[in-house]
């Protein structure tokens, strides 16, 4: 399912579902690790002996953002409770330190007894195995941690830091569900330590005069060492959890807002539509320059693996419309990054991990006892053309030179190389991973990357190459026209398999057309924009 409120700052990523609990935790890399394996993060609240986790049917909610913030504003009323509550979570900007500010209100006119409690289901470097839960008596938190990842929970309530409850246990190990099954009756264990399969579970006690509300804070402080999150968790005492929220609340409006882009023309929702979506994206990006492709995990569960990786095309496509937005710092380092990972040959495998690694992959190496690239062409071609809108945009001769040849001379030599004989890419997956053939796709990315490559030899002086690009780019046009469209039904054909030998048009039942040298799949394919988007051919062009 995909997440409904995620918050985070580029090292730290919270997601949370669309029943507001916290489902992903992300650090110390966006993508990279989940600790909580995609398990539910419980909040619950007891009130006057009365219990009710967030996910119950008794609460009505409302799950937005603060205005043109990474905070969030979500609602929560409870009738059966006789409570309303107010929560703004956020990461810090700066620090790797979720915070979560709740303000309980009292609905009944009577004085009430409330409880609220936070339950952390984690599996640290995404397993369970090895775990340590253990409450500090020196910060009055819990710590749980594993080899260098630590995590610290505290809170402050009414003015004064720790956490007024705690248990701490083993979750589906023996039959043991977990110490949220503890808060349930308002009291928690408060039970020291406990390894391996862990869980824990904070409380926080309120008395509430009637018609009144009290706040408290919740935090979450991530680190690589037991000193390294004490001092974290240190910082936020001496700062303030309501002015850690303030300053990332400040900085996100401010981020926002930097580019003097006029939407004024626009309806406001959707100027709050474009503000919010470039936040949104950038809780998904990793400082280290990785576009992920997504972060919930809940396909996890059914498919043994995730979209926690970054795809070179997606990154790419992603990086063009920070270009568009002004956002030159992210699309600046998404190249970086690609500079990094690229194939010394020139060319992007299948997808990389947040920290640029290879990341899993269906693409064989070998198809029919023949060895084959296991790569999707236009993920290397859509870097380039992406950069070349990068650099047209912000002009930045600078940062362009250290990828020259990285992201651009080694990229289009091997898209020069990796041709057929009448000048076509040769075969490789398509874009949406399905089928190994010439792509319509494909071959209009690579024609709009061999033009940017032109374009950037002749910048840096390589006249020689810049006509090698522009007349394979030139070239593979023609082909395109002469083996990719269909004049019978005036559309260009989704994919060219090419035959064993040439041989006379024919048209086959099932729909598809054999021409000369290569079989057609005319399946239609929303795919083929890329023609006039990537400027193989000009939007007005009648084909």
């Amino acid at each position: 399912m995909p997440r409904d409120i995620p918050v985070g700052n580029g090292d730290l990523l919270v997601n949370f579902d669309e029943l507001y609990r916290a489902r992903d935790l992300y650090y110390p890399l966006v993508g990279r690790f989940n600790h909580t394996g995609g398990h539910v993060q419980r909040f619950g609240v007891w009130a006057d002996g009365v219990f009710a986790w967030i996910d119950d049917a008794s609460w009505t909610r409302s799950l937005k953002y603060l205005p043109g913030t990474l905070v969030t504003d979500v609602r929560l009323r409870n009738e059966a409770l006789g409570v309303e509550l107010v929560c703004n979570d956020s990461v810090d900007f700066h620090e790797p330190v979720f915070l979560k500010r709740v303000t309980v209100r009292d609905l009944l006119g009577r004085p009430r007894d409330v409880r609220l409690f936070f339950h952390f289901d984690l599996s640290i470097n995404e397993s369970p195995v090895g775990d340590t839960a253990d409450y500090d008596p020196d910060t009055k938190a819990l710590v749980m941690y594993k080899e260098d990842s630590y995590f610290l929970v505290n809170g402050s309530n009414q003015g004064k830091s720790g956490v007024d409850q705690w248990s701490i246990g083993t979750k589906r190990v023996g039959g043991a569900e977990g110490t949220w099954r503890d808060a349930e009756d308002g009291r928690l264990g408060g039970n020291a330590i406990s390894q391996g399969s862990v869980d824990a579970t904070v409380g926080f006690d309120l008395k509430i005069a009637p018609k009144s509300e009290l706040t408290v804070y919740m935090w979450l402080a991530c680190g690589h060492s037991y000193e390294n999150v004490k001092q974290l968790n240190r910082s936020v005492w001496d700062k303030g959890p309501e002015k850690m929220i303030m300053r990332t609340q400040a900085y996100w409006s401010l981020w926002a807002s930097k580019e003097p882009i006029d939407v004024s023309p626009l309806p406001e929702a959707v100027r709050d539509l474009y503000s919010r979506s470039q936040l949104i994206l950038r809780t998904q990006l990793d400082n280290r320059g990785a576009i992920l492709a997504a972060t919930d995990s809940d396909v996890a569960h059914y498919a043994g693996d995730h979209y926690a990786y970054c795809w070179p095309r997606d990154g790419a496509l992603v990086a063009h419309a920070l270009v568009l937005a002004g956002q030159s710092e992210l699309s600046r380092s998404f190249f970086r990054y690609a500079g990094r990972v690229i194939h010394r040959n020139g060319y992007f495998l299948h997808k990389y991990t947040p920290a640029g690694n290879l990341a899993s992959s269906w693409h064989p190496w070998q198809l029919e006892g023949k060895p084959v690239l296991p790569i999707q062409q236009d993920e290397t071609a859509l870097v380039l053309w992406a950069l070349r809108e990068h650099f047209e945009t912000f002009r930045d001769v600078e940062f362009i030179k250290p990828l020259y040849n990285s992201l651009v001379t080694q990229p289009a030599a091997w898209m020069l190389e990796h041709r057929d004989h009448n000048g076509l890419p040769k075969p490789s997956w398509d874009l949406w991973e399905e089928r190994r053939g010439i792509h319509t796709f494909t071959v209009a990315t690579t024609i709009g990357a061999l033009v940017a490559a032109a374009k950037f030899a002749r910048d840096f002086g390589d006249n020689d190459k810049a006509a090698a690009y522009e007349e394979g780019a030139e070239r593979m046009k023609e082909a395109m026209l002469e083996f990719l469209w269909n004049p019978s039904v005036s559309r260009f054909a989704r994919m060219a398999t090419p035959l064993g030998g040439a041989g006379n048009r024919t048209a086959l039942a099932n729909g598809e057309e054999v021409r000369p040298e290569y079989t057609l799949d005319m399946t239609r394919d929303s795919a083929n924009f890329a023609i006039f988007a990537f400027g193989a051919l000009r939007a007005g062009n009648p084909m």
